[in-house]
């Protein structure tokens, strides 16, 4: 996978341009509109923007939901329509952004990254909020809907959902990206023990390549995820008009999660860094065991080799040669040499 996924303009061009680039969703861009209070509930399904707008004015609360891909010319027709600031929009456009809140006029704009981990492989999603007093704007092209449990939750009568504001709901899908990350660490976990067991019982190369892949694998979840806890951290630490009083405590326990999944994902990152250190440790045993034999064989030999190297030499006056049993007594010799050193080298151990 790509570990560098932000999308960006050519150097000096004028801030807030909106230029096409290949499109990550091949999914066309649809909105998806819920209108509530606390006794009803309007749901309509592949809206025309301009019919938005109407909603946006009313006392109802509005979740506008933007999802597949969203072209330079209809997102300057979205932010006309819906008072979005150009910023803003070229940040949705360019997906890939650090996570971060910032704030335009009387709406706060947040981007999340969701991650995702499909097929053992990880990836990011970029999820982009507009916050304003009585409506909510989410873009989102990915392949898969993270937000239907939202949803299911909003047609529920007597839903806590139905009976609070805007800020309540944009607290809600925060709370389900940043969640996100815990089935994804999860599998991960299981991962790294499936390693730790493979790498105990038979190390090889190929484990290896897996020990680095989760390694990037990790970066680029903290890349992501770290500041996803300065976005909560910022909600709680300034004064927003937008945020209710009420509201805060549960951005507050958001906030707990981003630090439970950041307080997880340093003990995998160390777990991988040990792995690293366990793999070359087994190794280099490995390699150490080997060494270690094929010196006790050469040892062996070497005496031996000496022996007849020297009753291998063609010189007359030895008087070994002419001998009627050399042969077989330099055999006992031999024999004894090796069982003398094989005696010697465990009773040192070193076998």
């Amino acid at each position: 996978m790509a570990y560098f996924t932000k999308r960006y303009h050519p150097p000096g061009t004028a801030p807030g341009t909106l230029t096409a680039h290949e499109a990550h969703s091949t999914r066309p861009l649809k909105l998806q509109l819920m209108e509530y209070s606390a006794t009803i509930l309007n749901e309509r399904e592949d809206i025309p923007p301009l019919e938005c707008k109407s909603y946006l004015e009313r006392e109802t609360i509005t979740w506008i939901h933007a999802y597949g891909y969203a072209s330079p010319e209809l997102l300057r027709e979205l932010g006309e329509i819906f008072g979005l600031h150009p910023l803003a929009l070229e940040d949705v456009l360019n997906t890939g952004q650090r996570p971060k809140l910032e704030q335009y006029d009387q709406q706060l704009f947040a981007v999340m990254s969701l991650p995702i981990w499909n097929d053992e492989e990880l990836n990011t999603e970029q999820v982009s909020l507009f916050f304003g007093k009585n409506y909510l704007i989410s873009f989102y092209n990915g392949e898969h809907d993270p937000f239907e449990p939202v949803r299911k939750r909003l047609r529920a009568n007597g839903s806590r959902l139905r009976s609070r504001g805007a800020d309540y709901l944009f607290y809600t899908l925060l709370d389900v990206i940043i969640d996100q990350g815990f089935p994804v660490l999860e599998d991960l976990g299981e991962w790294i023990e499936d390693l730790e067991d493979d790498l105990l019982n038979a190390p090889s190369r190929n484990i290896l390549a897996q020990i680095h892949e989760l390694k990037r694998d990790l970066l680029l979840l903290r890349r992501m995820l770290w500041p996803q806890r300065e976005v909560i951290n910022g909600l709680l630490r300034e004064d927003h008009a937008l945020v209710d009083e009420a509201t805060r405590p549960y951005f507050r326990d958001c906030y707990d999660h981003t630090v439970q999944i950041m307080d997880l994902f340093e003990t995998y990152r160390d777990m991988a860094a040990g792995m690293l250190d366990v793999y070359l440790s087994s190794t280099s045993n490995r390699l150490n065991e080997v060494m270690r034999v094929l010196t006790v064989i050469a040892t062996i030999f070497i005496p031996p080799t000496f022996l007849v190297g020297v009753y291998g030499m063609n010189f007359i006056d030895m008087p070994e040669l002419h001998w009627r049993y050399g042969y077989l007594g330099s055999w006992l010799i031999i024999i004894a040499m090796i069982g003398g050193m094989l005696l010697y080298f465990k009773n040192k151990k070193w076998f």
